[in-house]
């Protein structure tokens, strides 16, 4: 076949065509100001807020310690043991975004995932600086000139200078904020913090700047798993095309009763984030950010009929309205079995967590045996075995723990370099000490194999205790 008549192939990926959104006002734009406020302010202020753990201790409220291989947030600490914690939460943070997701569709992505938030921030940025969605399309088809220079410094330095802010909060996070923000000014802090501000600076102003709806549509593996949460029973942004087909525009005439509400101002695609349009049906760019609903309920207004043309609406409510019904009430949509039964696992993990939380104990105890040599025989031939004591202590005041243990035989303890069996352990602090236990000459534990043998440690003014079980090995092993 001549190479001129063969067919190309087809392109993997759409270069970008730049997408203006229109400034739109209603209830789902205004909750998305309220959410991006909140999501921000927290991401942005929660490293400055101060909570006094006593001396010795960080004043961070919520701290990511590295160093000391712990996590702070507010009166809670985690240690390195205790990382059911966090995969606790990771599965609390699945289970939810199954449970808004089999409820309202893509209703994470419309208003609280971080590419939607940060890319509202820098569009309201753009908007500011450039003008609505007319004034930048003619700004982008001008040639350069020293206007056009300007305005685009401009914009561009402000994303920079919040993609700076963005950088610069994470690594917050990891130390204290008002000493590494001087360290960081005075050019003292360490280059691993120079480096990850850098590229969360670089990220942040390129996927919020430039990328934008390409995250969502090539980058973001959500839209495609999210099918498997979805029935439908999902409420989900939907335009009634048997109500407004078909559309045109609304001329005085007998052709005009022939058309449906739909007056084709194009008003929903162009308060689009992404550039879709609503009315060709469910599309994998389509976040559900609703302020096509927004948009189009204001044209319907202004001619005098009814809203909801575009709405939230699932696919069973669809076959309903087709066939002459009634939507069913959207509560009814929510609370279903199948997100009741996420709504029931999302709450069983969170209150295990909460158990888990309040019946842990101030104290950690851990015992290694010494196993080289296995065991000492003495020179009055009582036999002896050593252990390593790893006491933990996880209040905010340093403590006195005294030891001792529980065997059914007769067994004598003593602590390397103390006479009182008693360790002492810093707030916050993990003690050592060595132990030993001693058997007496031709007793069953010394002659014999292994024995059961119980370690407990007790702080001695809150009485806060903690145990580990060991054996002791005598010379019959």
């Amino acid at each position: 076949m001549p190479a001129e008549t063969q067919a190309a192939p087809p392109k993997l990926y759409a270069a970008r065509e730049p997408i203006f959104p229109k400034r739109v006002s209603g209830w789902f734009r205004t909750l998305k100001w309220r959410l991006m406020i909140l999501t921000l302010g927290v991401y942005y202020l929660t490293p400055w807020i101060r909570w006094d753990r006593g001396p010795d201790l960080p004043d961070q409220a919520v701290l990511v310690d590295l160093a000391g291989r712990r996590f702070f947030f507010f009166w809670i600490e985690i240690w390195p043991h205790e990382f059911y914690f966090v995969a606790g939460l990771l599965i609390m943070a699945g289970l939810g975004l199954f449970l808004f997701t089999s409820a309202l569709g893509r209703v994470w992505c419309g208003y609280a995932c971080p590419q939607t938030v940060w890319t509202d921030l820098f569009i309201l940025v753009e908007r500011w600086v450039e003008g609505d969605r007319n004034a930048r399309i003619r700004l982008l088809k001008q040639k350069y000139d020293l206007r056009k220079l300007r305005l685009r410094l401009t914009k561009w330095t402000l994303w920079l200078l919040i993609g700076i802010a963005t950088g610069g909060a994470w690594v917050f996070y990891f130390a204290d904020a008002p000493t590494l923000a001087i360290d960081l000014a005075t050019g003292q802090a360490h280059v691993i913090a120079y480096t990850a501000i850098a590229i969360l600076t670089a990220t942040t102003f390129v996927f919020g700047g430039f990328m934008r709806e390409q995250i969502c549509i090539y980058a973001c593996p959500w839209p495609r798993i999210q099918a498997a949460m979805m029935d439908e029973q999902t409420l989900t942004v939907a335009y009634r095309e048997w109500r407004g087909e078909p559309r045109g525009k609304h001329i005085k005439g007998p052709e005009a009763a022939k058309l449906g509400d739909c007056v084709d101002c194009n008003a929903c695609v162009a308060v689009c984030p992404t550039g879709v349009d609503i009315r060709k049906g469910q599309q994998l760019a389509c976040i559900t950010c609703a302020l096509c609903i927004d948009a189009c309920d204001d044209v319907m207004h202004k001619l005098g009929r009814e809203r909801g043309l575009i709405d939230y609406l699932s696919l069973a409510d669809e076959k309903r309205e087709r066939a002459g019904g009634h939507a069913v009430a959207a509560w009814k949509r929510i609370f279903r079995p199948r997100v009741l039964i996420y709504t029931a696992a999302w709450g069983a993990v969170g209150l295990g967590l909460l158990f888990a939380l309040f019946i842990r104990s101030e104290v950690d105890l851990t015992v290694a045996a010494i196993r080289n040599p296995v065991n000492v025989t003495l020179s009055d031939g009582s036999v002896r075995n050593a252990y390593d004591l790893r006491v933990r202590n996880k209040q905010n005041e340093a403590a006195e723990f005294r030891v001792s243990i529980v065997t059914d035989e007769p067994l004598r303890l003593a602590i390397e370099g103390t006479d009182e069996r008693r360790v002492s352990v810093a707030a916050d602090e993990t003690g050592h000490a060595r132990a030993y236990v001693i058997a007496q000459p031709e007793s069953p534990a010394a002659t014999g194999g292994r024995s059961p043998l119980r370690f407990w440690v007790e702080d001695v003014e809150t009485g806060a205790r903690a145990s580990a079980d060991v054996s002791f090995v005598g010379k019959g092993e």
